[in-house]
């Protein structure tokens, strides 16, 4: 399957927002004095779009300052007869951050935008525009859909290293030109201090840029938005950004490592022991630094379907906030699970009401892959999986269920896509090899990280009777994003046949490994 022609983003990319790159970086990282005197707003650290539909979407600011967010919107990077929109007034009380969303925009179309930040007293004054760009979900299937995924980002004690070229992999995602990026989870580590340099092997020495905020782990709201801030010092995410919306989701690192609710820390590096508490002020920090539509809402929350036009849905789950407490996981009934029961019917009803072609489940956790939590010192469990490859247990009991919904009610053209294990993999679920049969086989693809520590692969779980036929992780733990095993994942779903085509990619882009699925079929 071939890819179809960049559209006329790539000048724009040339254009404006490279030719804008010196007044897109923090005053922290180097901006031009001048405008960092001038006492107009600046924007800093880029603009973001997220959650974008066939004729809305979202754009993301930080200012400086106080600042009245405005946004125009035209239909070339010329902005020739641009539509204006005002935003929120941004603020201490959000960290200068804002969202406007953008309404009643053309399906299936590149949209240029603008943002500009005004004095609240002064509408008059504006700072520099940042200009960034995307494209709508198509109303139609003949334009197919292509997206990227991954996830873990800065994490291990490997951070920014200019010597690197910081988050180059993010390069290799955007010459693809994808309609949207699919974060995973882990978007920081909040639990993952930053030193300044750390050895490798061989007498080389990483170096990290580094912050206040990224000296120890996070506790106060300022720190975990401290946090959020490090990541967008890079110039590879600030540009990635401002050509590629994405659909966010969160994990553990955002908060502290293999959290969940109720949990009383041991680590002694916390004076804040209260892991609701943390929760709380991350989960805060996280909603102002994405551009995410449920989270702002009352009783806002992660857990949310994306519909990209009639090819696809993404079903974006939240694995962290409604679970059980991690344990041996071997328990005959679990109502609560890793989803919690009302999630898990939401999921099951708007499985069953979706009409797109493909159905991806963004699962920030892998199924059938053991991943263990040792934190406590105790042989307890982090994800689905146990270790136990007989008739489901624990959290398996949930999984179950959905797994049996999909069957019986002949959902077809589900995917699963997650990160989290610092490694990537492929692995096909049968019943015909597992305890637990009552289900249609599936697929479920692994990767990541972005720019964290790569480790070996995990163990696999009979119960769902999963088939690793490809992995790529290192034999040793921890392995530097300087020696590689950092990766991304692409979707293609072609408009003309409804194909999906998976690939598995290395951090220059090189493909390691190819999956192509047919439409309309409930297992396969």
């Amino acid at each position: 399957m071939s890819l179809r022609p960049l559209p006329g983003r790539r000048s724009v990319l040339r254009g404006s927002l490279a030719a804008s790159a010196a007044l897109t970086l923090p005053v922290a990282a180097g901006a031009a004095p001048a405008l960092a005197l001038s006492g107009r707003p600046r924007a800093g650290w880029g603009v973001q779009t997220g959650d974008v539909t066939t004729d809305s979407g979202l754009v993301w600011v930080r200012s400086d300052r106080p600042a009245r967010m405005i946004v125009e919107t035209a239909a070339t990077p010329s902005f020739r007869n641009a539509r204006r929109r005002l935003g929120p007034l941004l603020g201490a009380d959000s960290d200068f951050t804002g969202t406007t969303r953008l309404h009643g925009l053309p399906a299936g179309e590149q949209i240029h935008y603008r943002v500009l930040l005004a004095d609240p007293d002064d509408p008059r004054r504006t700072g520099e525009p940042v200009t960034g760009t995307f494209r709508t979900a198509s109303a139609t299937r003949r334009d197919g859909v292509r997206l990227v995924w991954s996830g873990d980002l800065a994490g291990q004690g490997w951070g920014i290293n200019p010597e690197l070229g910081g988050y180059r992999i993010y390069r290799a995602m955007a010459a693809l030109d994808p309609d949207f990026f699919l974060c995973s989870g882990d978007n920081i580590y909040a639990d993952g201090p930053l030193a300044g340099s750390a050895p490798l092997p061989g007498g080389r020495t990483w170096r990290n840029v580094t912050t206040e905020e990224k000296a120890k782990v996070a506790e106060t709201l300022a720190e975990f938005r401290g946090n959020f801030r490090y990541n967008l010092l890079d110039d590879n995410l600030r540009r990635f950004n401002a050509q590629v919306p994405s659909v966010v989701q969160w994990d553990d690192h955002e908060v502290t490592n293999n959290w969940y609710p109720g949990e009383i820390l041991g680590d002694a590096r916390y004076t804040e022991k209260d892991v609701d508490v943390l929760a709380a002020r991350a989960r805060r920090a996280f909603s102002e630094y994405f551009p995410i539509s449920t989270l702002r809402r009352p009783n806002g929350r992660v857990h949310r379907v994306q519909r990209h036009g009639p090819l696809l849905d993404v079903f974006v789950l939240d694995m962290r906030t409604y679970r059980d407490a991690n344990s041996p996981d071997a328990q005959t009934a679990d109502a609560q699970g890793i989803l919690g029961r009302e999630q898990l019917e939401w999921l099951k009803r708007e499985l069953a009401r979706s009409r797109a072609v493909w159905k991806v489940i963004a699962a920030d956790m892998p199924l059938g892959l053991v991943v263990p939590d040792t934190t406590d010192g105790e042989p307890d469990f982090e994800a689905v999986a146990q270790g136990d490859p007989g008739a489901p247990l624990g959290r398996e009991l949930q999984i179950a269920e959905l797994l049996r919904f999909v069957k019986h009610r002949r959902i077809t053209g589900t995917v699963w896509l997650t990160a989290d294990v610092h490694h990537t993999s492929a692995q096909h679920y049968d019943p015909s090899r597992a305890a637990f049969k009552d289900f249609a086989p599936f697929w479920e693809f692994v990767s990541g990280p972005l720019n964290a520590g790569a480790f070996p692969a995990s163990a696999l779980d009979g119960t769902f009777g999963p088939d690793r036929v490809f992995v790529k992780a290192p034999a040793t733990a921890n392995v530097s994003p300087a020696d590689g095993y950092q990766f991304f994942g692409e979707v293609d779903i072609d408009g003309d046949s409804g194909e999906l085509t998976v690939r598995l990619r290395e951090q220059d882009g090189t493909v390691l490994f190819t999956k192509v699925l047919q439409p309309g079929r409930v297992g396969q």
